[in-house]
């Protein structure tokens, strides 16, 4: 049985539930998830648990998110991406905008923003989606949501068309709308605006360049390769601090559902991991300020060799 997580490069015009169905076909098991959704016309990187390591999925989720992206000013849309109808189209005039004003406006929005989640997005609202209230015409209010931008590099620009366009680089949080992000950008510099492209190049420790398609997951399961590109429970989570014990602690604690023991108080509250000797993921243990004592919060069933 695998238990860990690989990273799927995720192609155009597939859903993020499509990829997991296909791959459920394709390992011969229900025990896969995602982390995550991409919009079906993005691409990027999807990081997939498979077996045990869906318990872990939200974990994943919580580390920043990287994409390369383009705006275009002068155009907004329904769908706040180029997949809708232009809403506002307005000629930008000439040197209205200059590199410099863009960078300003950019660096603006690094920190914690609110952002109002689109009518067309997954967001559930009184037991439906937003999308779904949006094709049968409706708007309604959205709650503004918190997240980060944690940097925002523009890569280039083309100023000189009727309507420019802005290629840039975002690392952010979870829950991040870049589409909204763009159409922000838009409105303070003065103009409609959308994306017009969007990839998506790491999500945690994943990035874009160990990252598989489909097909590739496929030749690789039946060459019997899969394990060796496959990354381990404890791997995925390279931010937590990490705890190794023996086997007999492991079986006499950990499996019993005990407390462990701290040399020291714990200095700051959040998970550990815990591991055996083979850097195998054991279970996840919460630490509160000035405790000398971690409790478990998830516990990973053995794997038989």
């Amino acid at each position: 049985m695998i238990n860990g997580v690989i990273a799927v490069h995720k192609e155009p015009g597939m859903t993020s539930h499509d990829v997991v169905a296909k791959l459920r076909k394709i390992f011969k098991t229900k025990q896969i998830g995602h982390t995550g959704t991409l919009d079906p016309e993005v691409s990027g990187v999807l990081p997939i648990c498979i077996g045990q390591a869906t318990r872990i999925s939200e974990y994943i989720m919580e580390m920043p998110k990287q994409y390369e992206g383009q705006m275009v000013l002068g155009i907004s849309t329904t769908t706040e991406d180029f997949t809708g109808e232009p809403i506002e189209v307005r000629k930008v005039e000439k040197d209205a905008l200059t590199p410099k004003k863009i960078e300003s406006v950019s660096q603006s929005f690094i920190g914690e923003i609110e952002q109002i989640p689109p009518m067309y997005s997954s967001v559930k609202v009184q037991g439906k989606r937003l999308y779904e209230l949006a094709r049968e015409g409706k708007v309604i209010d959205r709650k503004p949501r918190q997240v980060t931008i944690y940097d925002l590099k523009l890569k280039s620009l083309e100023l000189e068309i009727e309507y420019p366009t802005v290629d840039f680089q975002v690392t952010c949080s979870k829950g991040t709308y870049i589409r909204t992000l763009c159409v922000d950008l838009g409105k303070k510099l003065g103009y409609p605006a959308h994306m017009s492209k969007l990839i998506r190049t790491s999500s945690g420790s994943f990035t874009i360049d160990n990252a598989y398609t489909l097909q590739e997951i496929e030749e690789l399961v039946d060459n019997n390769q899969i394990g060796e590109v496959i990354t381990p429970m404890a791997e995925a989570l390279p931010y937590l601090e990490k705890m190794e014990l023996t086997n007999e602690d492991i079986h006499n604690k950990i499996y019993n559902g005990q407390k462990i023991s701290l040399a020291n108080p714990s200095k700051k509250a959040g998970l550990i991991k815990i591991v055996d000797s083979n850097n195998r993921l054991v279970a996840l243990y919460e630490t509160s300020i000035n405790s000398l004592f971690i409790k478990p919060k998830k516990v990973f069933k053995p794997v038989e060799e």
